[in-house]
């Protein structure tokens, strides 16, 4: 059974921190990338951060860049987004998700990305 069960998300004043946790079963993580996308009431999915999880290498969208880093823990089959400096434009409903590692899609593309969790809400304060 695939499981993605995201966990992390609160309220938070503009300048604060969280840090998101997405615990994954029933994956495979030697040829797969893991990203984590935002969604506000109404909008689309919007790429975050994307880690490569055999390699490593990782994307930041430009808003985030700089603010927020996303890592892995190989051993526990969990991916983090570490969130700094929260701005209210950072608000939405953060998910995690897979695809295959060689996707030839940009690594924002959430019709790529399969096996999604839940999600944490996220909500910054001004």
């Amino acid at each position: 059974q695939v499981q993605v069960v995201e966990s992390g998300g609160g309220l938070v004043q503009a300048g604060g921190s969280l840090r998101l946790s997405c615990t994954t079963s029933g994956l495979t993580f030697t040829d797969v990338a893991m990203g984590w996308f935002r969604q506000a009431p109404g909008k689309k999915r919007e790429g975050v951060s994307c880690i490569s999880w055999s390699r490593g290498s990782t994307y930041y969208a430009d808003s985030v860049k700089g603010r927020f880093t996303i890592s892995r823990d190989n051993a526990n089959n969990t991916l983090f987004l570490q969130m700094d400096n929260l701005r209210p434009e950072n608000t939405g409903l953060y998910s995690c998700a897979c695809r295959p590692f060689g996707s030839d899609a940009p690594w924002y593309d959430p019709e790529s990305y399969y096996s999604w969790g839940q999600g944490t809400q996220v909500t910054v304060s001004s």
